[in-house]
C-alpha cells in the first residue's frame, strides 16, 4: 500500500505539500492509478497522454518522475513542458490527444503542488473530480495498480502550442480589430505571463510588465488575485502609468482579475456579462453558465439579450461537466474561471482578454464606463468563516429564510425578489463562505450585515 495522505484527493483535482504529502516517489503510485483510470476508460492500447508542468520549484522533480512512469506504462508521452493551465487544456482539446496530466497547485503557496488531468472527447474535456472518477483513482492510488504494458511508451515534444492558443482565441471573435491600450501585467511571477507575453506579441499594446520572471518561491507576493491584498500593488500601478487597464492572473494561469482604469478591481462577474454579450451576438439564444454564488446580475442581462442561464455548482470542474452535458456557449465563475465551448469546455483566459479588447476598442470607452453599463446587481464580496459547525449554521440559516425560495445544490441559497444569498462549505479549505446579493446596494448592505451577524452569532471555531 502506497504512503499517500488521502486528504490530498480534493473534489476538482490533487493538492499537497512537498515533499511531505506528495513527492517524486509517491506521485508514482498516483499517476500510474490515473494512466489505469485513462486506459481503461480510452480503450486504446497506447493512450497518447499531454504532459506539462507550471512554474512550482518542486515542478522538474514531479514532472521528471511522471513521464518516467507513464514511459514505463507504455503511454505516449506528448512533452508540453511549461505552460499555463489553460494552454494545457488548449493542447489536449485543439489537437484531439486522449488524455493529459498538469502538474499545478494553482494559486497554492509556493509549498504546495498537485495535479490536474483531463480527458478528451469531441465534445469538450472530461475534467476528473469528485463526480467523474477522483474517488477511484484515490483508492486505486492508495492501494497499489497492477498494470503491465506490452512494450514500453515514447516522448514527442509538442511545440507551437502558444501561437496556436493565441489564434484560437482570435478566431473565437473572428479576428476583431483592436486598438493599442495601454496595459498593466501582473502574473505574480506565475504562468499566466507566458500567455499574456504571447497575445501581446500578436496584439499591439503598450504593456507594462510587473513579475513576470517565472518563479515559484513567488518573491513579490502570492499568486492568487481572489485575495485583494495581492492586488494593491497592480491597482497603483495602473493610477500611476495611467493605463487603460490590469490584468492579474492566479498562480497556473485559469483564473484572471481586471482592474479598470480609475484603479478598482472589476468584479469577475462583470466579465462574465462582458463576455456573454459578445458570446451571444454571435450564437444569439445560447446557454450561459454562472456558478451559484452570484446569478441575479448576469442572468437579467443575459435574458435581456435572448439567451439562456444556466446554474452550476462552484468548482471548475463541476462546470466544464455542466457544459459537456447541456452544450452551452460560455461559462464564468464569480472566482475569475472563464470556459469557452470552442476550447473544449476550459478556460481560456486568452479569449476572455480578446473579448475585453474588443469591447473597448468597438465602444470607444472606459472599462469603468463598460461596467457600469453591464452592472445590474449589488454583490457583497465574499467573507469567509473558519467554523466546526458549518452544518448546524447552515440549518439555522434554511430556518430563518425558511419563507424564501431554498436551493441547496452547493451549500445553501435562499432567494427573496429583491435579494439573494449562498451560503456554503469551500471544496479545498475549512471555510464557511458567505456571498450576497442585490438589486439594491442598502438592501445588499442590510441583508449581509443581517446575514454575518447570524453566522457569528453561532460560530464555533
Amino acid at each position: 500500500m502506497a504512503n499517500i495522505d488521502p486528504k490530498i484527493f480534493k473534489a476538482y483535482d490533487i493538492r499537497g505539500i512537498y515533499p511531505d504529502q506528495l513527492d517524486e516517489h509517491n506521485i508514482v503510485d498516483i499517476v500510474r492509478a490515473i494512466y489505469k483510470f485513462f486506459y481503461t476508460s480510452i480503450g486504446k492500447e497506447k493512450p497518447t497522454v499531454v504532459l506539462a508542468y507550471d512554474m512550482r520549484l518542486s515542478g522538474p522533480q514531479l514532472y521528471a518522475a511522471a513521464k518516467k512512469t507513464l514511459v514505463e506504462l507504455g503511454a505516449e508521452v506528448i512533452d508540453a513542458g511549461q505552460l499555463s493551465t489553460p494552454s494545457f487544456y488548449f493542447t489536449v482539446f485543439h489537437y484531439a490527444y486522449d488524455c493529459g496530466i498538469q502538474i499545478t497547485a494553482s494559486h497554492n503557496p509556493k509549498e504546495y503542488n498537485g495535479l490536474k488531468f483531463v480527458r478528451y472527447t469531441p465534445e469538450g474535456l472530461i475534467k476528473i473530480g469528485k463526480s467523474t472518477g477522483m474517488d477511484e483513482i484515490k483508492e486505486m492510488s492508495i492501494a497499489g495498480v497492477e498494470f503491465e504494458p506490452t512494450e514500453p511508451g515514447s516522448v514527442t515534444p509538442k511545440t507551437g502550442i502558444l501561437e496556436d492558443d493565441v489564434e484560437n482565441a482570435l478566431s473565437i471573435f473572428n479576428h476583431p480589430e483592436i486598438n493599442k491600450f495601454k496595459i498593466v501585467a501582473d502574473p505574480a511571477n506565475a504562468m499566466g505571463a507566458q500567455y499574456i507575453e504571447a497575445l501581446f506579441n500578436k496584439v499591439p499594446a503598450d504593456l507594462i510588465k510587473m513579475n513576470f520572471d517565472l518563479d515559484g518561491s513567488f518573491p513579490a507576493h502570492q499568486p492568487d488575485p481572489l485575495d485583494l491584498a495581492n492586488m494593491v500593488d497592480l491597482q497603483a500601478r495602473v493610477l500611476a502609468e495611467g493605463a487603460d487597464f490590469g490584468i492579474a492572473p492566479d498562480g497556473d494561469g485559469d483564473r484572471l482579475y481586471f482592474v479598470d482604469e480609475k484603479g478598482q478591481v472589476v468584479p469577475a462577474t462583470i466579465i462574465t456579462a462582458l463576455v456573454a454579450r459578445e458570446v451571444l451576438k454571435e450564437h444569439p439564444g445560447e446557454r450561459i453558465y454562472v456558478d451559484i454564488r452570484y446569478i441575479l446580475g448576469t442572468k437579467k442581462l443575459v435574458e435581456e439579450l435572448g439567451g439562456v442561464t444556466e446554474i452550476t455548482k462552484v468548482g471548475h470542474a463541476y462546470i466544464t461537466e455542466a457544459m459537456n452535458k447541456t452544450r452551452g456557449a460560455f461559462a464564468g465563475e464569480s472566482s475569475g474561471h472563464f470556459y469557452f465551448k470552442s476550447a473544449g469546455n476550459g478556460e481560456s483566459q486568452l479569449a476572455t482578454l480578446v473579448s475585453v479588447l474588443k469591447v473597448l476598442t468597438q465602444e470607444g470607452k472606459t472599462l469603468s464606463q463598460v461596467a457600469d453599463d453591464l452592472r445590474r446587481s449589488q454583490e457583497s464580496g465574499e467573507f469567509n468563516f473558519k467554523v466546526t459547525n458549518a452544518q448546524e449554521i447552515l440549518d439555522a440559516l434554511k430556518e430563518k429564510y425558511a419563507d424564501g425560495e431554498l436551493e441547496t445544490m452547493d451549500g445553501v441559497s435562499i432567494t427573496y425578489p429583491t435579494w439573494r444569498v449562498n451560503v456554503r462549505t469551500s471544496n479545498t479549505e475549512p471555510l464557511l463562505r458567505l456571498n450576497l446579493e442585490s438589486y439594491e446596494k442598502a438592501v445588499m448592505e442590510e441583508k449581509r450585515d443581517e446575514v454575518i451577524s447570524l453566522i457569528k452569532s453561532l460560530a464555533k471555531e
